[in-house]
């Protein structure tokens, strides 16, 4: 309990202090509506007693007026407190959001390995949904409304020490039934949550693959399998949703009681003279009005159940922490071409035995070789491997500025697993990879990357502008860098061809782009990056002829002065490399001059080139 007041007290503080104007508007709206709630009362019950008593009858229109206006402003007041409120809630979700998102693009692929991108949205934006009732109507309804059930019980004692007591018993009975009940509720809707990040996690995968779910019959298994966490998602959050009902009909129940017993105790009052109507009338009304408060605190109760289970859930999403190592003191890249190094790199692929239910991809088998006791589990790369199964073993090499490296070997090799350690989406298991002569451990991750780019078979386009997808979304890239880089591609073209031009938009995942004029585009981005250090993932082998001629021509221009690996697919390719490493089982069987071993008849590469024997070259 105190953990998780700790937990709200962290997160109104933390995204509400920078909204002090707004709060302190919203503070004196919500003191003018609860006063205002509480005067009008007043003046009916003199209009009541004056027009039975019939003195100072003359008053009576100017209290009818008065009343009317008081009503009238209270409803403004409560609708501005309401407008104010939701912004109060939009800004400090929206700013929560940020953050959460940007803590997860700060950290490692082993995390984002660990979870679908349909949890990742569950997590950033369903879960804050659920407290963006909790910075805006938590703040105006229940301490707004418990502001007001102090204030009328305070009138009450006013008006009747006995009244006063008797309602006072029961609203603390109530209360405290409410707040008991409060916490068995909060494991009830964190598991609400985590069932609905499965659904929406499944759902978002299986809408992406809808031509392979097609394709190979596997509509049945999608739909039971939709099923079972759909049926999940529903009883989880039935059982959440039961026991708030049973907590707010408890309060309900003793309540109502505690009302009877008011109305018993002003009707004994009254034919004792002890009241006038007037009075009765207040009390009457106060005891209804207490309704309000209680009815709406009770319904923020049960908000602010669900707001902790999604509190919870945002705090473990944020003390993940990025798995790479950190050096305190951090080095700069040497301008121009940069030389590459690996000494004794051996790396492994983490597996993580301990993921929840909704942090895995639970749905698909793992892609490994080696079934994994926890089917929730899957590693999203393609070098496959178990525990204890070495990706990269003892990888040594030196690749000097402006050389480029044709990178070959079987399907599982560890090439792709190279390149991504150059870039580090990992830190190797053992050993040292080293970019313009410094150990990319103590090279700025940003700065790192924004030095090597990166052309791969997938092509990532986004449902937005051709400008945008050039630019991945830097509004400094002027249009004429944009026009003359699509010119030296060939696409000038196709860009005429477009309605809009730079500003059409492009279908999610560039469905109305041919493969070529999508590869071409990703093109694009990598001669506007303008990187010292190339990694082609050749995409060509796919394409017809005139365009690979054409995306042939684009990287040669790419490798033009720029150190570079090419990750072969076709031997082909690697003619224009200056050496030749060939991998096996994640251990260099063969590295040397391209030419040289060219014309070496024992060595590997001269027996693939004699051969022929390009599937012995496939992609990892």
């Amino acid at each position: 309990m105190n953990n998780s007041l700790q937990a709200y007290r962290s997160i109104l503080i933390d995204y509400l202090r920078p909204q002090r104007g707004r709060m302190v508007a919203l503070a004196i709206l919500i003191f003018a509506n609860i006063g205002l709630q509480l005067v009008n009362p007043q003046i009916m019950r003199r209009f009541i007693d004056s027009a039975l008593t019939r003195e100072n009858t003359e008053q009576l229109g100017w209290l009818a007026l008065l009343f009317i206006a008081i009503a009238l402003v209270q409803q403004i007041v409560a609708v501005g407190s309401i407008y104010v409120g939701e912004n109060v809630s939009w800004m400090a979700t929206n700013w929560l959001r940020y953050d959460l998102a940007r803590h997860c693009l700060n950290l490692d692929m082993s995390f984002h390995n660990r979870y679908t991108p349909g949890a990742m949205i569950e997590r950033i934006d369903g879960d804050i949904n659920t407290l963006s009732l909790f910075f805006s109507q938590f703040v105006l309804q229940v301490i707004g409304n418990g502001l007001l059930l102090i204030g009328i019980l305070a009138l009450l004692w006013r008006e009747s020490l006995l009244l006063g007591a008797v309602l006072t018993f029961f609203v603390i009975v109530v209360m405290t039934v409410l707040i008991a009940m409060r916490s068995a509720a909060i494991p009830q809707w964190k598991k609400s949550r985590q069932a609905s990040a499965d659904f929406f996690g499944f759902l978002e995968e299986r809408l992406a693959g809808t031509e392979e779910i097609r394709s190979s019959g596997a509509k049945a298994y999608v739909m039971r399998r939709f099923a079972e966490l759909l049926r999940a998602f529903w009883q989880t959050t039935v059982r959440a949703r039961l026991l708030a009902f049973a907590m707010t009909n408890i309060g309900w129940l003793l309540f109502t009681i505690g009302v009877a017993a008011t109305y018993g105790i002003s009707a004994n009052l009254f034919s004792e003279n002890a009241m006038t109507i007037g009075s009765v009338y207040l009390v009457v009304h106060y005891a209804g009005l207490l309704n309000r408060p209680i009815q709406r605190i009770a319904a923020e109760i049960e908000q602010l159940q669900q707001a902790g289970a999604g509190v919870a859930r945002i705090q473990e999403f944020l003390a993940e922490e990025n798995g790479l190592a950190r050096s305190d003191t951090e080095q700069t890249l040497p301008e121009g071409s940069l030389p590459i190094a690996f000494e004794g790199v051996s790396f492994a692929y983490p597996m993580d035995a301990t993921l929840d239910s909704d942090n895995g991809r639970q749905d698909a088998p793992p892609r490994t070789e080696k079934n994994t006791d926890n089917p929730e589990l899957l590693m999203a790369h393609p070098e496959d491997a178990s525990e204890d199964e070495v990706v990269l073993d003892d990888i040594t090499f030196r690749l000097e500025a402006g050389k480029v490296l044709g990178l070959l070997g079987r399907t599982g090799s560890g090439k792709t697993t190279l390149a991504r350690l150059l870039f580090r989406f990992y830190d190797p298991t053992a050993g040292t990879v080293y970019v313009g002569g410094e150990n990319v451990a103590n090279l700025d991750v940003h700065q790192l990357r924004q030095r090597i780019g990166i052309v791969t078979q997938n092509v990532q386009l986004f449902h937005t502008t051709v400008r945008d997808n050039m630019t991945f979304f830097n509004p400094e890239l002027p249009d004429a860098a944009l026009l003359e880089v699509l010119d030296e591609l060939g696409l000038s073209s196709w860009l005429a061809s477009l309605d809009d031009g730079l500003d059409t938009v492009l279908e999610a995942g560039g469905g109305n782009l041919s493969a070529g004029e999508a590869q071409l585009l990703a093109l694009t981005r990598i001669f506007l990056k303008n990187p010292d250090i190339v990694i082609f993932d050749e995409a060509s082998s796919r394409l017809d002829p005139a365009t690979e001629q054409r995306i042939e021509l684009a990287v040669d221009r790419l490798l033009n002065n720029r150190t570079a690996i090419i990750i072969a697919h076709r031997l082909a390719t690697v003619q224009r490399a200056d050496e030749i490493m060939i991998l096996e089982r994640g251990r260099i069987v063969e590295h040397g001059e391209r030419v040289s071993l060219s014309l070496d008849s024992g060595s590997r590469f001269a027996g693939l080139l004699k051969s022929g024997l390009e599937a012995d070259v496939a992609p990892s």
